[in-house]
């Protein structure tokens, strides 16, 4: 039971300390190049960090909401202003292809390996196997040809290590 309130005070307490200006502050990049958090950039003498800081005042002050005031920023500076991207709409995409590409990948791998086990039993003469995928094939286990079990015999004596 303390345990949970702990963790429930914990998670609410996260964000508590920190203004708005700071947390939008931490939410864009500074636009001189130097690719660091707009209120943590230590490029000596940028030109922009200040600049963007006083803008950035100034909106809050204006009133504006946090959503306006990030909208007014990447309409000045563009949307690389922003330390992540937009969710919502097309920008989704940065979202969910790298989780997306992933997965195919590893689906496609492990089905490229069931796809080799499964030939090099076929070629060893086991057959077919019962896997998770399907029933047993039935059916005669079509027989190596000769030639081909001799050129296999000659490439495994050629690479032995030795």
């Amino acid at each position: 039971m303390h345990l949970a309130l702990l963790c429930v005070v914990t998670v609410v307490m996260l964000g508590a300390g920190q203004s708005r200006f700071d947390r939008l502050g931490h939410e864009m990049i500074c636009t001189c190049g130097c690719t660091q958090i707009l209120l943590e950039c230590n490029h000596l003498g940028c030109p922009v960090s200040p600049t963007m800081i006083d803008e950035l005042q100034a909106q809050l002050t204006a009133g504006g909401t946090d959503v306006l005031v990030e909208n007014w920023f990447v309409a000045k500076y563009g949307a690389i202003v922003l330390a992540a991207p937009i969710r919502g709409g097309f920008d989704n995409v940065a979202w969910i292809m790298p989780i997306a590409v992933f997965l195919l990948a590893t689906l496609g791998t492990a089905a490229v390996v069931w796809m080799w086990r499964r030939r090099w039993l076929r070629l060893a003469g086991q057959g077919p196997v019962a896997d998770d995928f399907g029933p047993v094939a039935t059916g005669p286990i079509a027989p190596i040809d000769p030639q081909e079990a001799a050129l296999r015999e000659r490439i495994r004596r050629e690479t032995e290590y030795r």
